[in-house]
């Protein structure tokens, strides 16, 4: 049996199905009060109706969070795959030990599980926060070089944190695979993470700011999850990105396919510094609140590309195009516009 660590999450719920259409069984883990009829919320965008309930009633839940030993414990036990995609995601400053706390010692606890219960092979879906940021236009690969003393947001040293414990698997006999996303685009919770892209440009959003970084499809994230942990590669890193965009870009695509008014003026760094408007553009797209610390001020205006060759040679992958994606996305919100999102 497979076990998928954070089953209600966006690249969770799209694991599962992807999983559960290839005919695996799977058991999903879930925290307390999380919504898993979101989970078939997503099933629907894929697949017909009729098939969402029967697909749905196939996975084992077990309600256990990552710091939560003997919950996790039992949700390992006949496992023999595991696919780590539970994570606390936050630029919040307030969060810093939540996010250690989740994503550092969550993850080492999973990886403890995964050598004491001799699992075959373990994904750990991680971010391409964790590789820094690019020189110029050279784009970042794989022979990256974390660099501690560099200007780290919260969020991405907690990723890397939980990149070190995932390694040390490696290092225990069980083999690995890491995946690093960049910002991930896909249907459902609008009203959280990337979704809140969606929402935003369809009630009206007047500022956009020039932040370039990779973008990449749920789908892909999914599929490639599933394609690196049933190949014969292990103890290897790919970064998961289809296209280097800039934020301009993917707002005007986003409003494009909604027709509606892109967003005409861009966010300007004394805007940032003085704080007025920072607070409202960065709480509508990324859940951003208070006590912003310096790193999130600038990394709006900074200019990250990141190379894909490795991730497309192996596998012979090609990635959905970013405007199919947000298409597809945007059919989906319209879908749902009718309901409370």
């Amino acid at each position: 049996m497979i076990l998928v660590t954070g089953g209600t999450g966006l690249v969770g719920s799209h694991l599962l199905l992807e999983l559960l259409v290839a005919g695996k069984k799977v058991r999903a883990t879930y925290r307390k009060n999380s919504d898993l009829n979101a989970v078939r919320k997503i099933f629907s965008y894929t697949i017909p109706a009729e098939e969402v309930e029967f697909l749905f009633k196939q996975i084992e839940w077990k309600e256990a969070s990552l710091t939560d030993i003997p919950a996790l414990s039992e949700a390992f036990e006949g496992i023999s795959r595991v696919y780590h995609a539970a994570a606390l995601v936050s630029f919040r400053k307030e969060d810093t030990a939540a996010l250690r706390k989740t994503n550092i010692e969550g993850t080492a606890n999973v990886v403890n599980l995964c050598i004491a219960g001799g699992i075959e092979k373990l994904c750990y879906i991680s971010s391409i926060a964790t590789m820094g940021l690019s020189i110029g236009e050279t784009a970042i690969s794989e022979n990256f070089t974390w660099h501690p003393e560099k200007d780290h947001s919260e969020y991405a040293i907690s990723k890397h944190g939980a990149e070190i414990e995932v390694w040390r698997a490696s290092q225990e006999g069980v083999p690995v695979v890491i995946l690093n996303p960049g910002i991930i685009l896909g249907p459902g919770y609008w009203d959280k993470g990337t979704g809140q892209i969606f929402s935003k440009i369809y009630k009206g959003l007047n500022y956009h700011f020039p932040k370039t970084t990779g973008f990449v499809g749920v789908k892909d994230v999914a599929k490639l999850a599933v394609i690196t942990m049933e190949s014969f590669v292990q103890n290897e890193q790919y970064i998961v990105v289809a296209e280097n965009l800039s934020f301009k870009e993917v707002l005007d695509k986003v409003a494009l396919e909604f027709g509606k008014e892109p967003p005409k003026k861009e966010l300007k760094p004394w805007m940032v510094y003085t704080g007025w408007l920072y607070q409202s553009i960065a709480s509508a797209l990324f859940g951003i609140k208070k006590e912003i610390s310096r790193r999130d001020n600038t990394s709006l205006f900074e200019h990250s590309y990141y190379n894909n060759k490795k991730v497309m040679d192996e596998f012979s992958y090609k990635f959905q195009p970013i405007e199919e994606v947000i298409a597809e996305t945007v059919i989906a919100f319209n879908n749902d516009k009718n309901q409370s999102y």
